[in-house]
């Protein structure tokens, strides 16, 4: 029975969320492994450019999987036969490989799209295909996931209101005070429970205007392009953007993230522990060592971007 009255709680806009009808789940490492508790694989191959979080489900569930690598491009170095009962975990890395994942599945019959990094790239018919919330916009946790199993699971849901501290304290303190509770919420991420999403993560996904949000991202995105294209390594197809997480910077510079970090211009590793995986000769390291992920979300406007640009441009 619903309680009437005592205090007003916290009041948040009401709509509909981008993906009303996928699976909802609590972080995108547990979508990933719903996916291989019902496709029942007994081999995956992971690429070596993705975050260790990756292997937590397959440590869990005990299925071997075997690394392979990536191209210039980022595109799988398809080297390797991926048998009836093995599948291929392909990354949509930073939202940009959305025409890779549409040849892919039409090779591959089992394959799984990591879209965490692409949450605007919408699902294909056929591969499985899942998201992570929290790498887009402000909640604790959250994930979305198409799978073309008709077997459902049973879970619990989840509550995260015991990890939401570092998004309030942005809002009162500024985003370096919430840090440290950001880093513990991701240690209590790690190894957790398969649940459904929490309440409160529906309820702020309900509530955003996602059309702002991706317009913001592209804008953002191409008023760096303008000017990085020139001095990125690496090179993309820019006029199929659509919401990318951030602006992909590849430079020879090993000093731009310090010059970056100094002018509070926060820039995050994708990922550190390729770097325990790979040797110095493969470009997976080179990646993780000198690629920029510059930040263009939806809390920047074009002023922002411009102070970007003035960093960088004492260096290229």
């Amino acid at each position: 029975m619903r309680s009437l009255g005592g205090y007003l709680e916290l009041q948040l806009s009401r709509g509909e969320e981008f993906y009303p009808s996928l699976l909802k789940l609590n972080t995108g490492r547990n979508a990933f492994e719903y996916i291989l508790k019902v496709k029942r694989y007994r081999l995956v191959h992971v690429p070596y450019y993705t975050c260790e979080v990756m292997l937590e489900p397959l440590k869990r569930l005990g299925i071997p999987f075997q690394y392979y690598t990536i191209d210039e491009h980022m595109d799988p170095v398809l080297d390797f036969e991926v048998g009836p009962e093995e599948c291929l975990l392909y990354t949509n890395y930073f939202g940009l490989k959305q025409e890779t994942v549409g040849r892919l599945s039409a090779v591959f019959q089992n394959l799984i799209i990591d879209n965490s990094q692409a949450f605007f790239a919408a699902p294909l018919e056929g591969p499985d295909t899942f998201y992570s919330c929290r790498k887009f916009f402000g909640v604790p946790d959250g994930a979305y996931l198409q799978t073309n199993s008709p077997l459902r699971l049973k879970m619990e849901k989840d509550v995260s209101f015991e990890r939401f501290s570092h998004l309030i304290k942005s809002i009162d303190l500024g985003i370096e005070m919430g840090y440290e509770d950001f880093v513990n919420n991701n240690v209590l991420l790690s190894n957790n429970p398969m649940r459904r999403m929490s309440s409160l993560s529906q309820k702020i996904l309900s509530g955003i205007d996602y059309k702002v949000c991706r317009y913001r991202r592209n804008s953002n995105f191409m008023y760096l392009h303008d000017f990085l294209e020139a001095h990125n390594d690496y090179a993309f197809d820019a006029s199929l953007i659509n919401g990318p997480m951030v602006y992909p910077l590849l430079t020879s510079s090993l000093s731009l993230k310090k010059k970056l970090l100094d002018k509070h211009i926060y820039v995050a590793t994708y990922w550190p522990n390729v770097l325990e995986w790979t040797t110095k000769m493969m470009y997976e390291h080179y990646l993780t060592s000198h690629l920029i992920a510059l930040p263009i979300d939806h809390r920047y406007t074009h002023a922002d971007m411009k102070r970007i640009l003035n960093v960088l441009k004492t260096v290229l």
